[in-house]
């Protein structure tokens, strides 16, 4: 039997979140920089608590306008305090619902930028480490957030994408790129259960990528981001994959 965690980035301000939260293992709560609020925080915490789904930080770049996904000129120094400030955040709604955050993952740009940039994922993982070193790091599979996390002793689990391209490098495809978004679902189903089980995914360019797959993300924001996460759920059924927490893995 495989074994995979489930997480989504919720709390954006899609509709969906109170359908979605049930289906998945862990929830990626918006820490207002990006999107949501405090509302949306407390909401998204409560829910997750009422399912017994594990709730972790999103925190991304100051840039409501683009959804966090515009790369930012930004210091590390910008991104430890950008980290620090939005644990802090969503941390105060977790402790009044009786709830211990399992992970942090990094939202957008900020995401995307620390993964090639060591300066930027040392940021974030000196944030994870000063605020709570028990914290999981979620984080692209192959990263350089996954390197720093484990030369400096933190927890991580790596993150593979069903909707999107990679490039051969194990990077994702930039959106703003042709072919960066995987749009038949068909498609994205079987590309995950090869993730999970065979720890390879082929790249835009037809190459295979060796990758480590122990939490599968869905895109909260997307229209049928819903009826996805039935159906990876029916995929992981038929190819046993069990569904169960990244601190549980």
């Amino acid at each position: 039997m495989y074994k995979v965690d489930l997480n989504c980035d919720l709390g954006e301000g899609a509709p969906f979140d109170r359908e979605i939260i049930p289906l998945i293992s862990s929830a990626n709560i918006a820490c207002g920089f990006h999107a949501g609020d405090s509302v949306m925080m407390h909401q998204t915490v409560a829910l997750c608590r009422a399912n017994s789904v594990a709730a972790g930080a999103h925190p991304g770049y100051p840039d409501r306008e683009n959804f966090g996904r515009t790369n930012m000129d930004v210091t590390p120094k910008q991104v430890y305090d950008y980290t620090l400030y939005q644990l802090g955040a969503l941390s105060v709604f977790a402790k009044v619902n009786g709830v211990s955050l399992q992970h942090i993952k990094p939202h957008g740009a900020m995401y995307n930028m620390a993964a090639k940039n060591r300066a930027l994922a040392d940021a974030i993982v000196d944030a994870v480490y000063d605020f709570d070193r028990n914290l999981i790091l979620l984080a692209l599979s192959g990263s350089e957030m996954i390197t720093s996390a484990k030369e400096k002793g933190i927890r991580y689990a790596s993150e593979v994408f069903a909707d999107r391209a990679y490039e051969a490098d194990g990077t994702l495809r930039p959106r703003s790129l042709e072919g960066a978004m995987i749009e038949d679902e068909n498609e994205a189903i079987q590309r995950v259960v090869r993730m999970v089980k065979e720890g390879k995914v082929t790249a835009y360019t037809g190459e295979d990528v060796e990758i480590e797959a122990h939490s599968v993300c869905v895109h909260g924001d997307g229209t049928k981001a819903l009826e996805f996460v039935r159906a990876l759920r029916h995929a992981f059924k038929k190819n046993e994959i069990e569904i169960i927490s990244i601190s549980n893995l």
